[in-house]
């Protein structure tokens, strides 16, 4: 009965905040609304929860998501309390708040979305420079529920640049940049200084902050800015350093200094990149710990690296035949996804979705010279491109290629599974919105049940 009653609160939650995306479509069609005017108001009307919470703010291009999802298997094994907020989700709403490692319960969900909604609709009706976007609300319900929870640390993942991001609503206890690339030009810029300038927007006045390898011109800017407000940085590849033992692809060995803190532990997923990404969260959380903590606790860190599980990022659901799901989704991370994919040295079969605004060229180039065939799709009806936008440059870059467009996600994932030899290799990727669809659809051909998906907006 509670199950039942929670999942209907939480489809109500769902459908009110699916209508503030239709609102702010109505409200500004075409444009996105930037300012932390409307989170900073909404957050003062439900008592400030983000002054209650000690957290790591994390922003980047890619990683970001992985960081904080080591960050939280970290934390947790030292015994601390952990909220995560990430976005967007893959399969299910509740995943982008998750408490103590696991996801929120629906009711609670449903209820922190009940708790902030006539606030919400308050300042909607005032209008002005107030009203709340999607993004505003979801990271209020996030603080509301870490808050309740009494979590020791809050973990909040930068949803689009971070200067102006609603999570930058927080004073953080650690910040961290993982990386940063030419993303989102229509929004944070064209060149890596301009975007980096965004991302340095999370640093705060003497507050700790970790860095990942940039390029010169990235990291000019964010140094500089890091100096301006007197942040201890460290940086992968200066302050921090890493090695990466064994075979990417399983099996690997990550070994890494930070400071007087000396770390070795298996790394638990695929893919040379997340030795980085392992190494910011350690050494985020020796911040967080303070050194002294931190170092007495290595074992629990070395045991709480080697338990991390990252969903959706170069995930292998089988290897007889292999059957890979990536949410690759730039230029970096295809270039990642296809260094795994060459180990296992066979040709791929890839199902295709990619997000409008990112570039389809750079992705393509780097997975297509692994493909035995394409199958091109549509994952979001609103923002992924359409498959046969993506066809035409696929066909000029390979007409050789074997490739077809089926624009229904589910229909795409369970025919390329069908036609997949007992010893190839299905990988798909280019979104988050494809991945979560994938990670559903492909575990139940796998076992012989048919699953539709219905994919939530996020943005």
């Amino acid at each position: 009965m509670y199950e039942e009653r929670a999942e209907r609160e939480l489809a109500t939650a769902a459908r009110y905040l699916e209508g503030l995306i239709d609102f702010e479509k109505q409200r500004a069609p075409g444009r996105v609304r930037f300012s932390l005017a409307p989170i900073h108001a909404l957050l003062a009307r439900l008592g400030s929860p983000e002054r209650d919470l000690s957290v790591l703010h994390i922003a980047g291009s890619k990683g970001k998501g992985s960081t904080a999802l080591f960050s939280e298997s970290l934390l947790q094994a030292t015994g601390a309390r952990t909220g995560t907020f990430t976005s967007p989700h893959l399969e299910r709403w509740t995943e982008r708040f998750r408490i103590d490692g696991s996801e929120v319960d629906p009711g609670r969900l449903g209820a922190a979305v009940e708790t902030l909604r006539p606030h919400v609709d308050a300042l909607r009706a005032a209008g002005g420079d107030t009203v709340p976007s999607f993004f505003d609300a979801t990271t209020a319900a996030a603080l509301l529920l870490f808050r309740e929870a009494r979590v020791d640390h809050a973990i909040l993942e930068v949803g689009l640049g971070g200067r102006l991001d609603s999570t930058n609503a927080v004073t953080p206890a650690v910040c961290c940049i993982t990386s940063i690339e030419l993303e989102h030009r229509e929004i944070l810029g064209d060149s890596l200084a301009e975007i980096a300038a965004e991302k340095a927007g999370i640093l705060k006045p003497g507050v700790p902050a970790v860095c990942g390898e940039l390029a010169p011109e990235a990291a000019a800017v964010i140094e500089r800015r890091a100096a301006e407000l007197g942040c201890p940085m460290a940086r992968i590849g200066r302050e921090i350093a890493v090695d990466l033992e064994g075979d990417p692809l399983g099996g690997a060995v990550l070994s890494l200094r930070d400071g007087d803190l000396e770390l070795r532990a298996p790394l638990p997923v695929p893919g040379a990149h997340q030795a980085a990404n392992a190494a910011l969260a350690v050494a985020a959380v020796r911040r967080l710990l303070g050194a002294p903590r931190a170092a007495e606790a290595r074992g629990s860190l070395a045991a709480g690296l080697a338990s991390a599980r990252l969903p959706g990022r170069i995930e292998i659901l089988g290897r007889a035949p292999w059957v890979i799901v990536d949410s690759a989704h730039t230029a970096a991370s295809a270039r990642a996804l296809a260094a795994v994919l060459r180990r296992i040295a066979r040709p791929v079969d890839l199902v295709l979705s990619i997000s409008a605004g990112k570039d389809t060229g750079a992705i393509l180039s780097e997975l297509l010279p692994l493909a035995r065939v394409v199958t091109l799709t549509r994952a979001e009806p609103v923002r992924s491109l359409d498959p046969n936008e993506i066809a035409a440059v696929a066909r000029a870059a390979r007409p050789e290629l074997s490739l077809r467009v089926v624009p229904n996600p589910h229909l795409a994932l369970r025919a390329a599974h069908e036609s997949l030899a007992s010893d190839g290799v299905l990988c798909a990727t280019g979104s988050v919105y494809l991945a979560g669809i994938a990670r559903s659809v492909l575990s139940a051909a796998a076992s012989g049940r048919v699953v539709v998906t219905r994919r939530t907006p996020a943005p």
